[in-house]
């Protein structure tokens, strides 16, 4: 694959957020699940998108309500009058990139029914399994200000995706080319699949075999066994966590060329991948709790 060339394609649609693209294009080849984190109409769904159609990739958007059932997610059994037999319907979760928006407005009985399927990479409906598309990755969006009619995820769910990010409002030049030039949904028709399927799962199970040394894997502990003991913190990093953080190290040193992890490379991801999953005490932020955890094992591993 040419990572330069997809990410200069979704540049095309999603403007002056490289770092965000980057990050997401990460995730993605880590094998795990993103979660956005943002206000409405900052390019969420874009995104999604033009990752989806580059990669040409199967794509799929999940509205959730309050009123969303697990049957709209996964599917449904009905009844074949010609076959006299229930036949299989799969739902919207049979896609490679599925875009689950607003998770936090569906009910928790819901929620649990695609987070299972992202743990699990399959789907059971009246006792028959179905295999998921591979890849198979999750977007999630949620709106950290409007809480009104929500459910909030629990720490439990939060720890099924590898990496939080936030987009953010463009910059003001940026945003002025936005509302001057074309829709970008509009512009994603245009864009140009630059991958693959096969090249994309070949990636994957190279990726997986990326060395980890010994005194990385130690300073990955290290920064988890201060986290968890820091005062401030109630809930610390689980091993799952951990796990994610190295599987989106070795995507992060895919993409700048190398077949192994650097401590470089964590420094950069664990805010990233491991504030979502901690709880702290009020008036605290989990967020600057890492960047301070970050900047003692600086001292200590001498960076």
């Amino acid at each position: 694959m040419d990572l330069d060339a997809i990410i200069s394609e979704i540049k095309r649609v999603v403007r002056g957020k490289d770092e965000v693209i980057n990050y997401s294009l990460v995730c993605f080849l880590s094998g795990g699940h993103l979660l956005l984190e943002d206000v409405p109409g900052v390019g969420k769904t874009t995104l999604a998108l033009a990752l989806s159609k580059v990669l040409g990739l199967s794509f799929s958007r999940i509205q959730f309500t309050s009123d969303l059932l697990p049957s709209d997610i996964v599917g449904v059994s009905i009844y074949d009058q010609s076959k006299r037999s229930f036949v299989f319907k799969k739902g919207p979760i049979f896609s490679n990139v599925v875009l689950a928006d607003e998770i936090n407005r569906a009910t928790p009985k819901t929620q649990s029914a695609l987070l299972e399927a992202m743990a699990e990479g399959r789907v059971s409906v009246d006792g028959v399994t179905y295999e998921l598309p591979q890849p198979f990755f999750v977007i999630a969006t949620q709106n950290p200000v409007e809480q009104h009619g929500t459910f909030p995820l629990p720490e439990s769910q939060l720890d099924r995706f590898s990496m939080r990010l936030s987009i953010g409002y463009p910059d003001f030049e940026t945003e002025v080319q936005i509302i001057r030039g074309e829709n970008p949904l509009e512009k994603i028709e245009r864009l140009k699949p630059l991958a693959k399927l096969q090249d994309i799962l070949s990636s994957f199970q190279n990726i997986k075999r990326f060395y980890v040394s010994p005194e990385v894997a130690q300073m990955i502990v290290r920064i988890a066994h201060s986290i968890r003991e820091h005062p401030k913190v109630l809930l610390g990093v689980s091993t799952r966590g951990l796990m994610h953080l190295v599987a989106c190290a070795k995507s992060l040193a895919f993409t700048k060329g190398r077949d192994f992890v650097v401590p470089e490379d964590i420094l950069e991801l664990a805010p990233l991948c491991l504030a979502h999953r901690i709880v702290v005490r009020d008036g605290e932020s989990a967020e600057g709790l890492v960047f301070s955890v970050l900047e003692d094992i600086k001292r200590q591993f001498k960076f």
